[in-house]
């Protein structure tokens, strides 16, 4: 009996370890190729569950409330800040892995982790104008943009974004999309006003909406050229005014119940074979400087995807604005209620 009795106790303590090799994601929609998690899967073993969100904002909320059984998060870099500020976030020393060299300094862009000692740069990419230049004709910028109406008929719509919607008319006064400045926020939210009466939608399933012709031109994620590698009339553009960047982290959570193969995942993603699998999947950019050589030329070549040096500096990433978010949250209620 003694014997059967151990017999036991070691079969419920495999099943046990068995069943702690796991890993739970907690991504935007659709921001991950699901190749990835295969090929992590068959090397480590380790099962990985897939749960989404619409903003940082949801996110956050979920984690706050007492959501537990996550491993990591994906923040915006303000997020990253937010939530690293809340001891929210475990610090990994991500940094100290050997293939951190092949991170660009550049996408180091976290104010409370500058040297990437808790999260790791995942992604990057733009937000701009789709359009469907056979209805609409050429659009360089946001005027174009808000024109479409007026001058085709065709609907427009803008990302239900707080953040994303001010940002188009701070950047159209020549502000910062971070100002804390009362005024500056006043100019953005009368801009958007003057122009609310073009909008048909805000709304983040405009993609949904150009494949099926129901609108002509939507403010949305440069990731939304995976949509229409087959539909050439379909074009993306970086208004001339300028518009925002934006760029996700890996981040593993202070809560999480899997670190050691949160960390894991971590390494695998800093290797540019795996960088460059989620760049064609995304058509968006990557922190990862090997990777940038092994993904598709379709994307490399594209400059509107890969963005160069002219066109970076026309962007602007959104920071953590601290109190003073509660006067975008005022200017947000005014231009959503607004008849």
């Amino acid at each position: 009996m003694k014997a059967f009795g151990l017999a036991v106790s070691l079969a419920l303590m495999t099943g046990a370890a068995q069943a702690e090799e796991t890993l739970a994601l907690y991504n935007w929609g659709d921001y991950i190729n699901p190749e990835i998690l295969t090929k992590f899967t068959e090397e480590t073993g380790v099962k990985v569950t897939l749960d989404t969100y619409s903003s940082n904002e949801e996110m956050l909320a979920k984690i706050q409330a007492g959501a537990t059984g996550y491993d990591i998060v994906f923040p915006s870099v303000h997020m990253n800040d937010i939530m690293l500020k809340l001891g929210l976030l475990e610090k990994t020393d991500i940094n100290l892995a050997p293939d951190f060299k092949n991170i660009d300094p550049a996408n180091l862009r976290s104010k409370e982790d500058p040297t990437s000692s808790y999260c790791s740069p995942y992604a990057w990419g733009t937000v701009g104008v789709f359009y469907n230049e056979k209805l609409t004709g050429p659009l360089t910028s946001w005027a174009d943009f808000f024109a479409v109406p007026e001058k085709t008929g065709g609907k427009i719509t803008l990302l239900d974004d707080m953040r994303e919607v001010l940002a188009i008319g701070l950047i159209a006064n020549g502000k910062s999309v971070n100002t804390a400045d009362p005024a500056d926020i006043k100019l953005a939210t009368e801009y958007v006003l003057a122009h609310k009466a073009s909008v048909s939608a805000f709304s983040y399933d405009s993609m949904a909406m150009m494949t099926s012709g129901d609108i002509a031109a939507a403010h949305f994620f440069v990731g939304g050229n995976v949509f229409f590698t087959q539909t050439p009339e379909i074009k993306y553009m970086i208004p001339s005014e300028g518009a925002t960047m934006y760029q996700e982290n890996i981040c593993v959570l202070a809560s999480a119940p899997n670190k050691a193969n949160a960390k894991t995942f971590m390494e695998f993603y800093l290797r540019p074979e795996i960088a460059a699998l989620n760049v064609a999947q995304q058509y968006n950019g990557t922190a990862n400087v090997p990777a940038r050589e092994l993904i598709p030329a379709e994307i490399k070549n594209n400059p509107n995807i890969t963005v160069g040096p002219e066109t970076i500096a026309r962007l602007q990433i959104f920071e953590d604005i601290g109190a003073a978010l509660k006067l975008y949250d005022r200017a947000w209620n005014t231009i959503r209620t607004a008849q």
